[in-house]
């Protein structure tokens, strides 16, 4: 059985969790083009090694970062994402036809 530790919950088994992708840094919002942000979205680097990965736990919704090996698999360490983000990002819709 594979244990992953959660920032809120502790030691779990693997199978409580739902993984998020790879975490990127946001790009500035007013700065960026529509081609910039689906590129954050949906493009992924894939690296071999140490990769710090969104998971959610699934049955309290408590979303975390994790720092994993993915050649050992091996989690380096588990964490709560207030350690990246310290403010709450507001964002304004865009008027239709607007790409940027």
């Amino acid at each position: 059985m594979k244990l992953l530790p959660c920032p809120l919950n502790g030691l779990r088994n693997i199978s409580e969790f739902t993984y998020g992708g790879e975490y990127h840094p946001m790009p500035d919002h007013r700065a960026s083009s529509t081609r910039d942000w689906a590129e954050h979205v949906f493009f992924h680097d894939n690296a071999a090694g140490i990769v710090t990965e969104w998971w959610c736990h699934t049955a309290s919704s408590f979303w975390f970062l994790a720092e994993r090996n993915t050649i050992t698999d091996e989690i380096i360490r588990t964490f709560k994402a207030d350690e990246i983000y310290q403010h709450r990002v507001e964002f304004e819709a865009l008027a239709p036809g607007n790409d940027s």
